[in-house]
Parts: structure tokens; C-alpha cells; sequence
């Protein structure tokens, strides 16, 4: 089980994210333009660090 504890972002938008990378294997600069046309500012840096601790947990 992944915590979300002290998360900055609701855990919804983190959960796409991952989702979005693990089932199309988009590159993280891609997987931020797509977040981003959803209304959120993520840099690509935090998505590749959300896709490793939920993928290795």
C-alpha cells in the first residue's frame, strides 16, 4: 500500500500520473505536458519520483 501522506498533490492526480506511465509508456517530459493540459503544474522530476515509489512498493 502506498502512503500519501504529506503529499502536496491529491492523491487522484498522482494515481493518473502513474497509471498514464505505467500503461502507455510515455516519457516523464511527455507525462507533464499531458498533466498539464489537465490543469496541473508538475515538473517531470516529481512524476518520475511518484512512478518509482509506486512501482517498487
Amino acid at each position: 500500500m502506498v502512503s500519501f501522506k504529506g503529499a502536496q498533490f491529491p492523491k487522484d492526480v498522482i494515481l493518473f500520473a502513474v497509471f498514464f506511465d505505467v500503461r502507455y509508456t510515455v516519457s516523464c517530459r511527455d507525462l507533464e505536458a499531458i498533466v498539464a493540459e489537465r490543469g496541473v503544474r508538475v515538473d517531470h522530476a516529481t512524476l518520475n519520483r511518484w512512478v518509482k515509489r509506486v512501482i517498487l512498493r
